[in-house]
């Protein structure tokens, strides 16, 4: 019988699109601000890089925005208030922070114990395991709708999330699926 301790999640990327309700002057901000690239022959976009939380910022002239590099969604909102912050620091008139939604959160798991993929691959609908190409096995969970690739180590990415809530309740599902199924092995 495997001892299953509470399984280690860590939040490593959110990445959350949002928009102004005003078009933004790229050119003007590219000119002003030192972190920011704009190359509008390669991308449309501008690039936007904040320190403080970390985090990346793809601005379109339309409004519309992607941040990525979070670790949480409060990361997120506090990124986009230095993003506003910035903004109205070179003079673009930010009438209201942009309306926000949390897109993807990418969290890696540490699992107390060792996983038999090929248990899983054989007994588990939706998994996808070929060792040949990739060590992981891909597994599409339905409710919540994520997927988690897991490694024999008993390591977990899980992505697709759009919270925190939504990454422990699929862990919690799918720790439970392996131990229903006999795929939890002692560590190695």
């Amino acid at each position: 019988m495997v001892l299953i301790t509470k399984p280690i999640i860590e939040v490593q990327n959110v990445v959350a699109s949002g928009e102004f309700d005003q078009k933004i002057d790229l050119l003007h901000i590219a000119a002003s601000l030192d972190r920011a690239e704009y190359n509008p022959e390669s991308f449309p976009g501008l690039v936007l890089r904040v320190s403080d939380p970390k985090a990346v910022f793809l601005l379109f002239s339309t409004g519309k925005l992607v941040c990525t590099g979070g670790k949480s969604k409060e990361d997120v909102y506090a990124a986009i208030e230095t993003l506003v912050k910035q903004l109205r620091s070179i003079d673009i008139n930010v009438n209201s922070p942009p309306k926000v939604k949390i897109q993807n959160m990418v969290a890696s798991v540490t699992l107390d114990f060792s996983i038999n993929l090929e248990t899983i691959a054989l007994t588990l609908e939706n998994s996808l395991y070929e060792p040949e190409q990739f060590p992981g096995l891909i597994y599409r969970m339905a409710v919540p709708k994520v997927v988690i690739l897991i490694f024999g180590s008993g390591k977990l990415v899980c992505t697709g999330a759009k919270s925190e809530e939504q990454i422990h309740e699929a862990v919690d599902i799918l720790v439970k699926e392996l131990k229903e199924i006999g795929a939890t092995e002692e560590p190695k």
